[in-house]
């Protein structure tokens, strides 16, 4: 069954939710595939770095409004990911959504590695399939969330997972890290995935994820890589620098999130962190990783 949302109804014409990020747990590109994607294997491991979004009937005699605040997100409104969810529910369903008004508050850095934008997606799915009563299973919504992108399907589960295929084939793991700091540094750095991408030459891991994941934490610095840091970290050494100052500051592991720019570190204990990283975004979890 997907976890249910944490939401909150005031006379059932409002509802929030507050989509999650994700951080990946080593990334190994395995492999080009005919279709020009890449076979992949991964760890998502969900975070309580949070988004805010609102869904309210409305007045207006627009489909929709959306009105964004927080992070800055560039482009047209109406290409924001959570219109296309809104869009492909539409669509697929025949149950009448009224005009809505969308607010969205950004707190998850755009293009960090993150899957800030495949959250908002994904819960914005699971936000109208159950206020609106469109009665989606669980296939359907898994469905729907893949024609948005490869990971927007682990955020309607949000439980750490082992992907693999295109990140889209998930596989629930035992992990928990309770008790641990994570602090998020997210530097002034775009990457785009197609970038990213063109830099790899996919090879086979000698040891998978799901079993370097079962060993100690302080046996991952060595074992468990991210196949974008080599190329990434010699186009943009700032980022490698970034990751060097988190094993400094006394990270048990230290990694690039995704293809990146956004880097993390887990600690025993709270870093002190906020003179060395003042120029960059920074989030600093509770000793509680779990979402």
């Amino acid at each position: 069954m997907l976890k249910t949302i944490d939401v909150i109804f005031v006379k059932k014409l409002l509802m929030i939710c507050f989509p999650n990020a994700k951080i990946n747990l080593g990334l190994n590109i395995v492999s080009q595939r005919n279709d020009g994607f890449h076979n992949l294997e991964t760890i998502f491991y969900p975070i309580n770095l949070k988004d805010g979004l609102e869904i309210t009937n409305s007045n207006s005699n627009e489909q929709y409004q959306l009105f964004q605040t927080g992070i800055k997100i560039d482009g047209d409104p109406s290409s924001n990911i959570v219109i296309k969810a809104l869009e492909l529910v539409r669509n697929h369903s025949k149950v009448n959504i009224p005009n809505i008004d969308i607010h969205l508050l950004k707190k998850i850095p755009t293009g960090a590695g993150l899957g800030g934008g495949s959250s908002d997606a994904a819960f914005m799915l699971k936000l109208l399939n159950e206020n609106y009563q469109i009665g989606l299973s669980n296939n359907e919504l898994v469905e729907l969330a893949l024609q948005i992108g490869a990971d927007c399907p682990f955020f309607l589960y949000n439980k750490p997972a082992f992907a693999s295929g295109i990140g889209n084939q998930l596989e629930p793991i035992d992990l928990d890290l309770s008790g641990m700091y994570l602090l998020v540094v997210k530097p002034d750095v775009f990457i785009s995935t197609k970038e990213a991408y063109s830099m790899i030459t996919p090879k086979t891991p000698t040891l998978s994820l799901k079993d370097i994941v079962n060993r100690p934490l302080n046996e991952w610095k060595e074992l468990m890589k991210n196949d974008f840091e080599d190329s990434i970290f010699k186009k943009y050494p700032q980022i490698c620098k970034i990751k060097q100052q988190l094993y400094e500051l006394g990270a048990t592991y230290a990694s690039m999130s995704g293809s990146g720019s956004s880097l993390y570190g887990i600690f025993n204990k709270k870093p002190n962190f906020q003179k060395l990283f003042s120029n960059n975004f920074t989030w600093l979890s509770s000793p509680n990783l779990n979402y």
